[in-house]
C-alpha cells in the first residue's frame, strides 16, 4: 500500500513561515514529479508548486518569491518552505506525487490527506 503523508500545517499569523513536508512510503520503485496543491473554501483546487525528479521547478505567479519547494530522493520527500505568509494562503494544502509502483508497471498520480495551514492577519 502506498501513502503520502503530509506534516507541518497549522496557524500562524500574517508574516509568519511554515514549513509542510510529505513523505511517499509503500512498494515504490520511481517517483517522477511531486508537488504541493492548495484547496481555499469555496475555491478550485490549485497548484502551488511542483518539482521535478531532476530538481527543475514551478511555482503559482501568487507564491514566487515567498515559497520554495525542494525535495529528497533518498527519503522520497518533498518539503514547501512557505515565508511571509498571508491570509490568503489559507487553505488546505495537498501533496500530490507520480510514483511507480511495485507490481503496477505504471506510474500514476497519488494524493496525501491534506494538511490545514491557516494565517490570521
Amino acid at each position: 500500500q502506498v501513502q503520502l503523508v503530509e506534516s507541518g500545517g497549522g496557524l500562524v499569523q500574517a508574516g509568519g513561515s511554515l514549513r509542510l513536508s510529505c513523505a511517499a512510503s509503500g512498494s515504490i520503485f520511481s517517483i517522477n514529479a511531486m508537488g504541493w496543491y492548495r484547496q481555499a473554501p469555496g475555491k478550485q483546487r490549485e497548484l502551488v508548486a511542483a518539482i521535478t525528479s531532476g530538481g527543475s521547478t514551478n511555482y503559482a505567479d501568487s507564491v514566487k518569491g515567498r515559497f520554495t519547494i525542494s525535495r529528497d530522493n533518498a527519503e522520497n520527500t518533498v518539503y514547501l518552505q512557505m515565508n511571509s505568509l498571508k491570509p490568503e494562503d489559507t487553505a488546505v494544502y495537498y501533496c500530490a506525487a507520480e510514483l511507480g509502483v511495485t507490481g503496477t508497471g505504471s506510474e500514476d498520480e497519488y494524493w496525501g490527506q491534506g494538511t490545514q495551514v491557516t494565517v490570521s492577519s
